[in-house]
């Protein structure tokens, strides 16, 4: 199957869209499109998406943007602009003002998580937590199809004040040199697998040198954050260097590192082409390991059955199901975000539903500024309720698995929603304020 991508500029030639959506619905996605990016593939369309029932399908909502992802004056404003013509210019200021307002990089991700070496910043990593450091390689900054909650969304509008990429390969490994603790580099993007072989043994060749010199002793895992393998699994099938790329995961895996790909795997309904199911086969033939990981969206998977069919297919297929997340405080949370409260109840009752084997999975689990927050449940303590959640990672190490309380809040989205159950702040929040890498 031929690669074929599909934008804004020339969406309206698939013939699905044409036969099966209004106009005034195409007009929607071109309208929300301008905000947020939107890239399909032929894939997807042709094997993925049910267009009998289209507007409840999980995948298409999963890459065709919605107008309820911008507030309605949002949408008038820019509706209107672009119905009478406006100058380019005037209209992607009125995008950009919308973008800004939607937290284009949460998490302390520009002020926080930029590592240094001798005063200068590695701009195209991040090092948020002690073991592990994130690299965006600057060839990877791009993906088969682009999801319309994706918290990465800044990495792809073309504004390089918010974007994350870098070819300093050499200045990563001396970084990990100098922090005997880094055990796990993140290849992320993007998504790191939509480049060549030859493109990304430029990074991996090089991280495999030092280690085998012992220069990076203390490197032990290196994982692939990936869509590929479900938005287009001829990169391992039928690519002309499917087989080479292959052959790579081969190679770091006989150096004895671990090979792991986050897979992220938003429903069941994504696993059931046969070519990703030959695409997985492929991978776990090298030795790789493959975990999943998703967030739980509405309109999308906002239901206990779906997650738990997901792990169990998962497991099924040989993937290790992983995390559950919460949507990000950034983009079109307002649209696809579910309340913590009711996240966990989401989350407990499909745990309920699956054997010891898939319950590897942990979440509901909010990425925030502090760390990675996991909301253990609702308590009851003399006659009140409250939100019982602990860090499962943090910015500092002796934060992790320490219990603590908030406020119960059926409508909170989000850590910064809730309030102390007991106190004026929350431990961390003095702490995390003060914290530059």
């Amino acid at each position: 199957m031929e690669y074929k991508s599909y934008t804004l500029v020339n969406f309206t030639k698939i013939p699905q869209i044409v036969d099966n959506l209004s106009k005034q619905e195409i007009f929607n996605i071109q309208v929300v499109g301008h905000v947020f990016p939107f890239k399909v593939n032929n894939f997807l369309i042709e094997k993925s998406i049910n267009w009998d029932d289209y507007k409840n399908d999980p995948i298409f909502n999963i890459v065709f943007p919605n107008r309820d992802m911008l507030e309605p004056e949002e949408y008038e404003k820019l509706a209107y602009l672009i119905e009478t013509n406006a100058p380019k210019d005037k209209l992607l200021k009125v995008v950009n003002e919308i973008r800004w307002q939607r937290n284009p990089h949460p998490a302390g991700q520009l002020d926080q998580n930029i590592p240094e070496i001798d005063g200068q910043k590695l701009w195209g990593t991040q090092h948020k937590y002690r073991e592990t450091i994130l690299f965006f390689p600057r060839q990877s900054q791009t993906c088969h199809a682009y999801c319309t909650f994706c918290f990465r969304w800044p990495q792809f509008i073309g504004i390089s004040s918010l974007k994350f990429a870098s070819k300093e390969v050499n200045m990563l490994i001396e970084y990990i040199h100098r922090h005997p603790s880094i055990t796990d580099i993140l290849f992320t993007g993007g998504d790191p697998l939509i480049m060549r072989a030859n493109v990304l043994r430029y990074y991996i060749d090089p991280i495999l040198d030092a280690k085998d010199t012992g220069y990076i002793s203390n490197l032990r895992t290196i994982r692939f954050g990936t869509k590929s393998v479900l938005y287009w699994p001829f990169r391992f099938l039928t690519d002309p260097d499917a087989n080479d790329l292959l052959a790579l995961f081969r190679e770091i895996r006989d150096t004895g590192l671990h090979l792991t790909l986050p897979l992220h795997i938003n429903h069941w309904r994504e696993l059931e082409p046969r070519e990703t199911q030959l695409a997985i086969e492929r991978i776990l033939e090298t030795g790789a390991i493959l975990r999943s990981q998703s967030p739980l969206l509405r309109h999308i998977n906002d239901n206990s059955r779906d997650w738990a069919k997901k792990w169990q297919r998962e497991v099924e297929l040989n993937i290790i199901p992983y995390y559950m997340f919460m949507a990000r405080d950034t983009g079109a949370q307002k649209y696809f975000g579910v309340p913590i409260v009711k996240a966990w109840q989401i989350f407990r009752n499909a745990y309920k539903q699956v054997s010891g084997i898939a319950r590897t999975v942990r979440g509901p689990s909010m990425s925030a500024t502090p760390g990675k927050v996991l909301i253990n449940g609702v308590v009851h303590i003399k006659g009140n309720r409250y939100i019982s959640l602990q860090f499962i990672q943090g910015r500092r190490p002796d934060w992790v698995g320490r219990p603590f309380l908030a406020q119960y809040d059926e409508k909170a989205l989000w850590l910064d929603d809730l309030k102390p159950a007991f106190a004026n702040k929350f431990f961390f929040e003095e702490k995390c304020e003060n914290i530059k890498n």
